[in-house]
Formats: C-alpha cells, sequence, structure tokens
C-alpha cells in the first residue's frame, strides 16, 4: 500500500472518528468519550501493518512448574474464586483500565466472551500502571464497565499488574518463566492479553496492539490442547 493511499485511510477516518467527538456519553467524562470514539483509528495501525513480532507463543507446549490452577483470585465485588474450578476451558487474562485508547477492547471482550461463553472464561484486572489510565475504585469500575460496554464477564479487583513487589501473584505467575515455564513478559501497556489453555498452561502472549476479536486469537481459542484431544 503506497503512503499516499493509507494517508487517505488515515485521515478518513480521523474524519469519521472525529465527527463522533461533538457526542458526549452521558456516562462517560469527554476523554473517554474521545476515547471510545477514536478507539478505531487507534487499532488501525495494527490491523494495517500487523503486530505479528509482539506475539509470544509456547510453541513448544512447555509446562508450567506451578500450577496455574491453584491460584486464587479475589474479584471486583470481594469474592475470591480459585481457578481450579476453570479447569477444562480456556482463560484470558486481560490487564484494564478506563481512561485508555484501548478502553474499547472492552466491548471486543464482552462479545468473545458471549461468543465462547460455553469454553472461554475472561478474567479483567483493572490497574492504575500506566499514565494513570485507572484512578477509580472497585465499584466504580465495575459500573463503567457494566453501562457503557455492558462487560458481564469477570472483573478482579484493582490491582499492580507490573513487576515489583505489589504485582498481583496471578501475573506474577503469568510473567515468571520459572513459574509458568517460558514466559517472561509483563504487560507493556493496557489491554495486554494471557492465554491458558484447558489445563494450565500459558499458551498465548498478545499486546494490546491485537484485538480480542483479531483472528489469531480466534485460532488461539479455537485450537485444543494436546491433553484436551486424548
Amino acid at each position: 500500500m503506497t503512503k499516499k493511499i493509507m494517508k487517505s485511510i488515515i485521515i478518513g477516518l480521523l474524519i469519521f472518528g472525529g465527527g463522533s467527538l461533538l457526542l458526549k456519553k452521558k456516562d462517560m467524562s469527554y476523554r473517554q468519550s474521545i476515547l471510545k470514539a477514536m478507539y478505531p483509528v487507534i487499532m488501525f495501525p495494527g490491523k494495517l501493518f500487523g503486530a505479528q513480532q509482539s506475539i509470544k507463543i509456547n510453541a513448544e507446549n512447555k509446562l508450567p512448574l506451578v500450577d496455574f490452577f491453584a491460584q486464587k483470585i479475589t474479584l471486583n465485588n470481594g469474592t475470591e474464586i480459585v481457578l481450579n474450578q476453570f479447569k477444562g476451558k480456556k482463560i484470558l487474562l486481560v490487564n484494564t483500565a478506563s481512561d485508555c485508547g484501548y478502553t474499547g477492547q472492552y466491548a471486543e471482550l464482552e462479545k468473545l466472551h458471549q461468543q465462547y461463553l460455553n469454553d472461554l472464561i475472561i478474567i479483567g484486572f483493572p490497574a492504575n500502571d500506566f499514565k494513570g489510565q485507572e484512578k477509580k475504585g472497585d465499584s466504580a469500575i465495575a459500573e463503567f464497565c457494566k453501562i457503557n460496554y455492558g462487560v458481564s464477564f469477570f472483573l478482579a479487583k484493582k490491582s499492580v499488574v507490573i513487576k515489583g513487589a505489589e504485582q498481583n501473584q496471578i501475573f506474577d505467575w503469568l510473567s515468571n518463566n520459572a513459574k509458568n515455564g517460558w514466559c517472561s513478559q509483563a504487560p507493556v501497556w493496557n489491554f495486554c492479553k494471557y492465554l491458558v489453555n484447558e489445563n494450565g498452561v500459558l499458551t498465548h502472549f498478545f499486546p494490546q496492539t491485537i484485538s480480542p476479536l483479531d483472528t489469531q486469537v480466534i485460532a488461539a481459542i479455537e485450537t485444543a490442547s494436546v491433553a484436551a484431544k486424548n
């Protein structure tokens, strides 16, 4: 694609997105309304050029050294769940934020949740780790997600997902190869996605530039694990 054509497409998307900026959403700040309207523009470069180099795959099917299903998660409402109850299903774990250019992925995650309701568990982990883009408390986060994006999948209690002493134990497992067996990749921004298969094996890391509805994500979800086939 020539630079001239690419430039024309981007200008067209900006004009389209710009027209909707004037319509502030009732339950959003102006910033959130702008980001929601501009989400297709934000995602366009990734769709155009791809982000294959940022995707990480457990091609050798390396097994975890620490049992994923032994982990516990405290949900947004204070309820504690043990991941053991999700054995036999894939789990997509995503660090999220309300004031990010990628916040529009909440809607795509919900669509994915509805599409694979019986086979996939999605858990969002709100965090304020990147440029202060999640300042809300847990109840306000849940309300924002429900009203503006219809979120019905699990939301964890707000926590820290980047590496450090306060890192959420789930993300410590996801980004520690001494625990998951191969991956040391911590989130680089909001809406990074980790896929764990039916047997508790971490299989993929997808960066924020990859839509939850990307064909590569769908293919990973629909691929049966080795043990699940037997």
